[in-house]
């Protein structure tokens, strides 16, 4: 029976049950969640399928030592403490990279120098050599020391996760890709929806939207760092690709329709969707959002231009009042639009049913979810409120009017 490991996915805050659920349908142990993380179980199997398969986490580590360090003696003997000649050969690199916070070892150079010295001591004598040329593999050491506690960790996954592979260049300010796919998870997007986006940019939502029903694992596309570790056998990875591979849905139902317009974002969202190997199931299209029709069946997930990607707040409030306008008009399945606009609905016209703080990035914003849903799909929530649409000097505005927007990557 091969090993099992401790392991830790960092998440964005807001992400964490729906990467909860994925680790749960990949079959992880001893599931544990904390805000902006998942710690759980699993050997050589599981690295490989957390990190081809897990849509919402940004890296996969092993967790190989937690204890208390607040002087250089205690992080030095903690780090010489873990059988490093267990997991890295003589001839390893291993850079060192980490982060402090409220511990009373604040130098993070400092701490990366001692943990290096540490790791240098012990594989010498466990490798029972003088000479540690760090000409072979890369295996990546990461640290956190939280409140003068210390946790070493080895990274299996390199770039981060949601470097897919298929986006290859992004319009400004663009949405995470895992953060994405949180929000199709939370728009209940199947292999049989509708998805569609008035302000694309490059695509993201409605790409990952589409390798969500068609259960496209969104690791196929790269490689990772521990497919060169000495302790995950390459036969694993070729067995979860495989396996992977087999359990793509390429007849779903699925369409996905963006629109953007700035011809470069539409054009660049198409070549993406090519790239993701969702072409056939989505269209990126130039048009105006006081245009935007979606179909009664269809499910909106979008992130509304503000800040980097619209010159004024003022025009932001407008582009909301623009697709608040459409979508009374044009009722849907549900709208789930992320923004650090925190007047969204009110320059939207109407409450959320619900809200949910994420963050995208280091940017706070908030998950607004409408819906149109039959009661049990959401039981126990609450009807969502109409509100007073308002002008920028708080009275009531006039409906109608076209108001063209810039965009760019959602």
């Amino acid at each position: 029976m091969s090993a099992h490991y401790e392991l830790i996915a960092p998440c964005f805050f807001g992400c964490e049950s729906t990467a909860s659920f994925e680790l749960r349908r990949i079959g992880a142990e001893d599931i544990r969640v904390t805000d902006g993380r998942l710690t759980f179980r699993g050997g050589a199997e599981m690295i490989a399928a957390a990190n081809l398969n897990l849509r919402t986490v940004e890296r996969v580590m092993v967790l190989l030592a937690t204890y208390p360090a607040s002087t250089f003696d205690e992080l030095f003997d903690g780090v010489c403490a873990i059988h490093w000649e267990e997991f890295l050969p003589a001839d390893a690199a291993f850079p060192v990279k980490g982060s402090s916070l409220d511990s009373q070892l604040t130098s993070v150079p400092a701490c990366q120098s001692i943990i290096k010295k540490a790791i240098v001591k012990r594989m010498m004598q466990g490798h029972r050599t003088s000479v540690l040329p760090e000409s072979g593999v890369e295996y990546r050491v990461r640290f956190m020391l939280r409140r003068n506690v210390c946790e070493i960790m080895l990274d299996t996954s390199g770039e981060g996760l949601h470097k897919r592979g298929y986006r290859r260049n992004a319009m400004e300010a663009p949405i995470r890709e895992t953060l994405a796919a949180t929000i199709a998870d939370l728009g209940r997007v199947r292999r049989d929806s509708l998805v569609a986006d008035p302000f694309c940019g490059s695509g993201t939502l409605v790409i990952e939207a589409a390798q969500k029903a068609m259960n496209i694992a969104p690791g196929l596309k790269r490689r990772f760092a521990a497919e060169r570790y000495s302790f995950v056998p390459s036969s694993v990875w070729a067995e979860q690709r495989q396996k992977a591979l087999g359990e793509t849905r390429l007849d779903a139902g699925f369409e996905g329709v963006g629109y953007d317009i700035d011809p470069a974002a539409v054009a660049l969202a198409n070549a993406n969707a090519k790239l993701a190997g969702v072409e056939k199931r989505c269209r990126f299209e130039v048009a105006d959002v006081a245009d935007f029709a979606p179909r009664p069946e269809a499910i909106v997930l979008t992130n509304p231009p503000y800040g980097e990607r619209m010159s004024t707040i003022e025009g932001a409030a407008r582009l909301a009042r623009t697709l608040g306008r459409q979508m009374e008009a044009h009722p849907c399945q549900g709208v789930y639009a992320i923004t650090a606009d925190l007047e969204f609905e009110t320059h939207y016209g109407r409450r959320a049913n619900k809200r949910r703080k994420m963050y995208n990035g280091m940017i706070p914003c908030q998950l607004y979810m409408y819906y149109t849903l039959p009661p049990r799909e959401h039981r126990g929530t609450e009807a969502a409120k109409p509100m007073p649409r308002t002008g920028f000097d708080g009275k009531r505005s006039r409906p109608g009017g076209r108001e063209p927007f810039r965009t760019g990557e959602k």
